[in-house]
């Protein structure tokens, strides 16, 4: 099960008449894959997967798993608000058997006790035909799955192997890793909490930026789970900008402004709701993207 470092959570490039763009998803994989990380993300959040129709995330899978060809562990997105239609996906996902892990985020809307969370998490953990990785992002479902609930999941449900935090409260991540039980991996969900969060013990982050700076930001996290804080460091400020800019105007808005400013994806489009960056923005990152 053992995964740690720098995870990608992949973006999905569009065109201009809204189908995907096969090949820029794939210059983005191997940009990301030859840039030094650790395993990748698909159907995340900043996959912009809750657009997608069920053939185009079919169709996004396979492009994902053709183009790394093994380089690296592949984790999926397979979360939801229906417990039963949740534990019936992570068991029969098409895709499931070349896949390392399942990515389940807490559901959303409902907003249920943090009963509600133990009792779901342990239902799709039972039905998951692969390792589950807790998500926890209560700024985007509206609910916090608290420290002493994700350390009795990860007691209680053996085939959940790890979490991608991101509540932003390194209490609550400071609890997490003192008491989930031995060998449990627990990933920061913010690229800005990455390095302190390995300082106190954390095994790796899943990555926005990891998009945008593959190389430099996988080195922070390699140099920084080493214990070479210092040198880390220095690579942590250089793209400190980035942290709050690319979610200034949402996720994944800010990070494709930044992939097509760049050249590694042709057009800067998303689904909407989501619309794209202002031209202030997208100004401002672009000029910045030449400081790192």
């Amino acid at each position: 099960m053992k995964i740690s470092g720098m995870g990608v959570a992949l973006a999905t490039p569009f065109k201009f008449d809204g189908s995907l763009d096969e090949f820029s998803l794939r210059k983005l994989i191997d940009y990301v894959v030859e840039g030094g990380a650790d395993f990748l993300v698909a159907l995340g959040t900043t996959s912009e997967a809750a657009t997608m129709s069920v053939s185009e995330r079919y169709r996004v899978m396979e492009i994902v798993l053709e183009q790394n060809n093994g380089r690296l562990p592949v984790m999926v997105g397979l979360g939801g608000n229906c417990t039963r239609d949740v534990a019936e996906a992570v068991g029969s996902f098409p895709y499931l058997k070349y896949c390392h892990s399942i990515l389940c985020v807490t559901p959303y809307y409902n907003k249920p006790s943090q009963e509600g969370l133990y009792q779901h998490f342990k239902t799709v953990a039972e039905s998951a035909a692969k390792p589950v990785c807790l998500y926890n992002v209560p700024g985007r479902t509206s609910v916090n799955m608290s420290a002493e609930t994700t350390i009795r999941i990860s007691h209680d449900c053996p085939n959940v192997f790890a979490i991608k935090e991101a509540c932003g409260d390194l209490q609550q991540m400071t609890e997490i890793l003192r008491d989930v039980r031995e060998g449990f991996t627990v990933f920061s969900g913010d690229d800005g909490n990455a390095l302190p969060f390995i300082s106190m013990g954390g095994h790796g982050v899943i990555s926005v930026i990891g998009n945008l700076f593959p190389r430099e930001f996988s080195n922070m996290i390699k140099l920084s789970l080493e214990g070479h804080f210092q040198e880390g460091s220095k690579l942590h400020l250089k793209l400190a900008p980035f942290y709050r800019l690319l979610f200034k105007e949402g996720n994944p808005a800010g990070v494709k402004a930044c992939l097509h400013a760049k050249g590694v994806i042709n057009e800067n489009v998303l689904r909407l709701p989501l619309t794209p960056v202002s031209s202030e923005l997208y100004d401002k990152m672009k000029a910045l993207l030449y400081s790192i």
